[in-house]
């Protein structure tokens, strides 16, 4: 299935359900997936610069767009850190690669999880939903024989939904798989 069929997908099964199961008046009140945003934290790169250069290599080939180090705001002495140190990556998918992406995530790197039994459902508030994924190496790009460390990302779901509960429908109609446990 491409993205041109996840899409078609959206608009032909997901909206129509949503639409009727909120009881829409307008189709512009669908809520839709508006960006995913993976991101990770390496706190450890204050003491080795080559971490950065590693994570911005791993997030690209597991995204297909070019990630970003994203640098520091603030000094903080405790953890040697100065302002503007990179200490993180950083991509935004939107559209294509935005459903390429979720397409990979749900079809192949959740279900290497080794003992996987879903993900929680627990959303920000206001529709949107970061999963913490804890090993990069679930992503079918990632040759486990070339890695030097373990490292986990954050994958936050942007969608336009105003409650939990539609963003939770949105999610859970485009494969994600939450626990059975119907959140709170």
């Amino acid at each position: 299935m491409n993205t041109a069929q996840l899409k078609k997908v959206y608009v032909e099964e997901i909206a129509p359900a949503l639409k009727k199961q909120f009881n829409y008046t307008s189709s512009m009140q669908v809520p839709v997936l508006k960006k995913i945003v993976v991101n990770q934290g390496l706190g450890d790169a204050t003491q080795d610069k080559k971490i950065i250069d590693v994570a911005i290599n791993e997030v690209t080939a597991i995204t297909g767009q070019k990630a970003v180090a994203t640098f520091s705001k603030k000094d903080i002495a405790n953890f040697k850190l100065r302002k503007k140190m990179p200490i993180g990556v950083m991509v935004t998918l939107r559209r294509e690669r935005m459903y390429e992406f979720l397409e990979k995530l749900v079809r192949v790197a959740l279900p290497r999880i080794r003992d996987f039994k879903g993900i929680e459902s627990k959303f920000d508030g206001r529709g949107n939903y970061t999963l913490g994924i804890e090993e990069q190496i679930i992503f079918p790009e990632i040759n486990i024989d070339n890695i030097e460390r373990i490292q986990g990302m954050n994958i936050t779901f942007v969608t336009s939904a105003k409650t939990d509960e539609e963003g939770y429908a949105l999610l859970k109609a485009f494969g994600l798989p939450f626990k059975n446990a119907k959140k709170d």
